[in-house]
């Protein structure tokens, strides 16, 4: 049976590969983004113009792809984010909900309706968290207090749904070359610098990290479930041996 795959945040660098490689796949893929510009050139059978930090949004991206795929969405890849690099005393109120609305918002949105929508049958999705949810680094205490957030929805979501077999699971990337990370990149310096913090060296491109996405929604993992994947390059687990 086809599957029909809704992944938001798809025209991010991580959802448009992702697109491209579920859709090589077989399956039937609806890409979900604010932009309908920006959504033109996803590899997708229909594109979504929807802002899946609120419920109603997110209610609507589930709708809109089962009315225009024939039915309800078995996965869901949640690529929704967005970063904050400042200190907690530098952080507005503002900024630090923001935060809190791209990221942990929409995750606990797009869940519940997606839950919703499959009625009691089983599926995969997948979340995109961050090593800095897994590790302290500086600087980063909101983003990584929203992605901290939604590694345990995961978990707990995992726990209450898996009886129906639904599984739930997530990734957590280090830096990643995609359009969000470019201002970070965007001097041979600043990518050397960034390249040394990892034991395996180089920065990942977007397309590594889909490669652990698609993987969770597949098959091979259908032991799975409650899981977070730390895609970083040995970042959060090994100590890079220093010459």
């Amino acid at each position: 049976m086809t599957q029909i795959a809704l992944i938001t945040g798809a025209s991010g660098g991580i959802g448009r590969a992702l697109a491209r490689q579920l859709h090589e796949r077989g399956c039937r893929i609806a890409a979900v983004g604010r932009s309908a510009d920006r959504l033109s050139g996803v590899d997708a059978h229909v594109r979504i113009v929807s802002d899946t930090t609120t419920p109603d949004g997110a209610a609507l991206a589930v709708s809109a792809c089962a009315e225009a795929l024939g039915g309800a969405p078995t996965l869901l890849a949640h690529c929704v984010g967005s970063t904050l690099i400042a200190p907690l005393h530098r952080t507005r109120a503002d900024a630090w909900s923001e935060v809190m609305r791209v990221n942990l918002d929409s995750a606990a949105f797009m869940l519940q309706a997606w839950i919703a929508a499959r009625a009691g049958g089983p599926g995969a999705a997948v979340f995109a968290s961050s090593v800095v949810a897994r590790i302290g680094v500086a600087n980063h205490e909101a983003i990584a207090a929203a992605k901290g957030g939604v590694e345990a929805l995961v978990r707990s979501a995992a726990a209450t749904y898996a009886a129906q077999g639904l599984r739930i699971n997530a990734v957590a990337p280090g830096m990643t070359d995609t359009p969000m990370t470019a201002g970070m990149l965007k001097l041979p310096a600043m990518r050397e610098g960034a390249a040394r913090q990892y034991p395996l060296g180089g920065v990942q491109t977007a397309e590594q990290v889909a490669d652990a996405m698609a993987w969770l929604l597949g098959d091979g993992a259908a032991r799975l479930t409650g899981q977070v994947i730390a895609v970083d390059g040995g970042f959060t687990t090994v100590r890079p041996l220093v010459k």
